[in-house]
């Protein structure tokens, strides 16, 4: 099956101001820009690729500004029908794995990979919600719930002492119960 995918380099959105210092919004901006330019081109499955990021003494996005990337990503028009991998080297302070989490908190479909082959086999899986849609169909979830144990019949101190099974504890408890209803 053939997988059309938007590879989203970090040089392509990470942007610096002129003293190398991360510049959050207009990197922001960018994002927003290539992620919205997927979606109006129907592309669902992208992949992140920051493997080419040196590590820093210091984290590069604080994990509000994470949030504000997943936002971002939820208001370019990304929900859980579209895919997004993260493909990373290093994650020392677990920004990647940080951003992945909110986004699934948040209800995206997004994963972070350290391989390449492993990421592209995620984004070329097809949801089982979605493989046996027609046309014009929508899903109907189906919840199961759990079906009520049955209640088992308490046994009095007298049938314990006596040192019969459990089994036939049951059986002389159902029996009694039933004669005294008959009555």
């Amino acid at each position: 099956m053939p997988v059309e995918l938007q590879i989203i380099h970090a040089s392509d959105f990470i942007r610096l101001d002129p003293g190398s210092h991360l510049n959050f919004e207009e990197s922001k901006k960018v994002l927003q820009d290539l992620a919205h330019a997927c979606h109006k081109r129907g592309i669902d499955r992208a992949l992140i690729d920051l493997r080419s990021l040196p590590v820093l003494p210091r984290p590069r996005f604080t994990p509000t500004q994470l949030a504000a990337l997943v936002s971002t990503f939820r208001e370019a028009g990304f929900s859980r029908a579209q895919r997004l991998a993260i493909l990373y080297q290093h994650d020392i302070y677990g920004g990647v794995r940080s951003f992945a989490f909110i986004s699934r908190m948040r209800g995206l479909s997004v994963q972070a990979f350290t391989e390449f082959e492993a990421a592209f086999q995620w984004l070329s899986e097809v949801p089982e919600n979605t493989a046996e849609l027609a046309p014009g169909e929508i899903p109907v979830p189906i919840i199961r719930q759990q079906t009520p144990k049955r209640p088992v019949g308490r046994m009095d101190k007298s049938s314990c002492a006596s040192g019969a099974r459990p089994g036939t504890l049951t059986r002389s408890i159902i029996k009694r119960n039933a004669g005294q209803r008959a009555q």
